[in-house]
């Protein structure tokens, strides 16, 4: 019987998204080897095209397959698909049932080591041990090398080298013009401890403008405040769009981002799906740090704006309430310096 891996990964946008560099590889390397990604609805975009012998499932593990009684509808239209191996990714109540079940009826199964005493290290208050931690990608790689698929990894891009087709996106966002800059803005996180003031953020894209005036910003976010932030910036900047509103759809969002010559973001979803595009993103960092293990594929540490605090970084996620109780971290780190990044990235001489 042909070998079918099955990857489990639910989870944040992120921490999905980070996934899909993996799998593509994967895929490459092993082309007889059938793969079937379980994750939620949102992450059809990241796989269904990845490559020929990758498939999707898209699962509700809230609603329609809540619960035990779900988890056990889900495993049984799993076994259907004749299922070999399993990959969890996750390592969660939900999924390390589904691995359960598996493993006891003589599946090959393994689980990610999410390496959490390192990390309680680096966030501690005091004696803060700073060392770099295992990178998502690392922890994904292990986990197929312990099932037999070591993978050297070859991915760059979701698309090809010029990039995705700008033909399908709404006829507002146009052709790139030579000699055009275009820079995408992502200016909010899932958590206060990850976001960047907003006048800050506003200041940077002033000083972007006034410099490069036929640049064009792309606005990224969307939902509640958010959309209202962005639709105000892109009402007082000619030069901005927002982007998110127009454009209606993440897949979407990925072809836009594969033009740009850089992205601004926190340390968010949108630094992954930047990277899955092959751009240079300038992520700016507060509560969190790049030591945990969670920068964007292929992203350089040169390009990660943060400032040095006894107390940095203090969090994982970036949900835990600051300790000073003033965000310092995020507050402190100047427009210019942000502004000054972006500039060393899209004046880089051509390759």
């Amino acid at each position: 019987m042909k070998e079918h891996l099955l990857i489990i990964r639910f989870s944040a946008l992120g921490d999905v998204a980070m996934a899909v560099p993996v799998v593509a590889s994967l895929a490459r390397q092993y082309p007889d080897l059938r793969i079937t990604v379980l994750s939620r609805p949102f992450a059809r975009v990241f796989f269904e095209n990845l490559a020929p012998n990758v498939g999707f499932m898209g699962a509700d593990v809230k609603n329609e397959y809540a619960g035990l009684h779900g988890l056990n509808k889900l495993y049984r239209r799993l076994l259907a698909k004749n299922i070999t191996a399993v990959a969890d990714f996750h390592n969660i109540l939900r999924s390390n049932y589904l691995r359960l079940r598996f493993n006891l009826g003589g599946f090959r199964v393994a689980h990610i080591d999410k390496h959490r005493r390192g990390k309680r290290l680096l966030v501690r208050s005091e004696d803060k041990v700073m060392v770099q931690q295992p990178t998502v990608f690392k922890n994904y790689l292990d986990v197929l090398a312990r099932l037999g698929y070591p993978v050297a990894m070859s991915f760059t891009s979701i698309f090809p080298p010029e990039g995705g087709n700008l033909r399908l996106l709404p006829g507002v966002i146009g052709e790139k013009k030579a000699f055009q800059q275009w820079i995408g803005i992502a200016p909010f996180a899932a958590h206060k401890g990850k976001i960047y003031p907003e006048g800050h953020t506003e200041k940077v894209m002033a000083e972007l403008i006034r410099r490069h005036p036929s640049c064009r910003i792309f606005l990224f976010g969307g939902g509640g405040r958010e959309k209202t932030v962005l639709d105000e910036w892109a009402s007082k900047y000619p030069n901005c769009l927002n982007a998110s509103a127009l454009l209606g759809g993440m897949g979407n969002e990925l072809i836009l981002m594969s033009h740009l010559d850089a992205m601004i973001s926190m340390d968010s979803g949108n630094m992954h799906l930047a990277s899955l595009t092959g751009i240079p993103v300038v992520s700016v960092w507060g509560a969190t740090h790049p030591f945990a293990g969670f920068m964007g594929w292929k992203q350089s540490l040169d390009n990660a704006v943060q400032i040095d605090l006894p107390c940095r970084p203090c969090s994982i996620y970036g949900n835990k309430p600051c300790l000073r109780g003033d965000y310092a971290c995020l507050k402190n780190i100047s427009p210019e310096l942000v502004i000054n990044r972006v500039e060393r990235v899209i004046n880089r001489p051509l390759r």
